[in-house]
């Protein structure tokens, strides 16, 4: 499955893979508007046996396969949304 990935120029590690025969004026128009000027990263060939360093090759190919684009968003730095804080350590007196 082949496809053109490219970067938002509004938001930072945030990226569309678009499938190959797919244009951009394809895509929702709410996405186009949040992702701001599309630009240009690579072409890439994608196959299950492939890694991804933030996705899933699989969740990729589908969305591709479905839908004609798949949007990778920023990885999260802690998905509950809370800082681990560090253990309480006992003080002697």
């Amino acid at each position: 499955m082949k496809c053109t990935v490219f970067r938002s120029s509004l938001k930072d590690f945030t990226y569309i893979y678009l499938l190959e025969g797919q244009v951009l004026e394809d895509l929702p128009i709410a996405l186009l508007k949040v992702f701001g000027e599309p630009e240009f990263v690579m072409d890439l060939e994608l196959t299950s046996s492939r890694k991804l360093a933030y996705e899933d090759i699989h969740e990729v190919m589908k969305n591709l396969a479905d839908q004609g684009y798949h949007l990778q968003m920023p990885p999260q730095e802690d998905a509950t949304g809370l800082l681990e804080l560090p253990e309480k350590k006992e003080t002697l007196l």
